[in-house]
């Protein structure tokens, strides 16, 4: 399986780029994301085979010690996650709209997969950390149901969950501007 990834979001900058090299040293991963996150943290993305990015991961929680804030391992990824990180995910602009905001970034990368897996949905963003203090927030759209049930079962599985919404109507200018 080549679609696995894991997360490791890190306290210290410094000790996440030392954890970088040593997850990528540990097997034959990619590496899908790797930058400063709001506030004075630093996130790794791993993709590959599933036995390669367990061997990653551990490697890289080895490293990461007590700076290590939070992480997951996703076995297979559903297909929108990786391009709704990149915001590049080319969605349709009606339906309703389900927001999802979480005080770390694994775990809001978390909530996208699994609600992407759980309905019918279309992954608009999953915003990593950058200006909003380190937290993470997913946003989708699907029919209002859809959304609802998404929303619902990310929120069952998930945690360091802070607020969700789900706006069955939306405005047009407000789907322009999470675009």
């Amino acid at each position: 399986m080549s679609n696995s990834v894991c997360m490791i979001e890190l306290s210290s900058i410094a000790r996440g780029i030392e954890t970088c090299d040593e997850m990528m040293k540990a097997a034959g991963v990619r590496l899908l994301k790797a930058s400063t996150i709001c506030p004075g943290k630093y996130m790794i993305i791993i993709g590959g085979d599933t036995g390669s990015v367990e061997a990653s991961m551990e490697a890289g929680v080895r490293v990461a010690g007590e700076f290590m804030v939070d992480k997951f391992f996703i076995a297979n990824i559903d297909d929108q996650l990786m391009p709704a990180i990149s915001s590049t995910n080319q969605i349709p602009t009606d339906g309703a709209i389900g927001v999802m905001e979480f005080y770390s970034v694994a775990s809001a990368i978390q909530a996208a997969d699994t609600a992407a897996k759980t309905a019918e949905v279309y992954l608009i963003e999953v915003r990593t950390g950058f200006a909003i203090g380190g937290k993470g927030f997913v946003t989708l759209s699907g029919s209002v149901s859809s959304v609802r049930e998404a929303v619902e079962a990310a929120k069952a599985q998930c945690e360091l969950l802070v607020e969700t919404a789900v706006i069955p109507r939306p405005t047009q200018e407000l789907y322009d501007s999470l675009m």
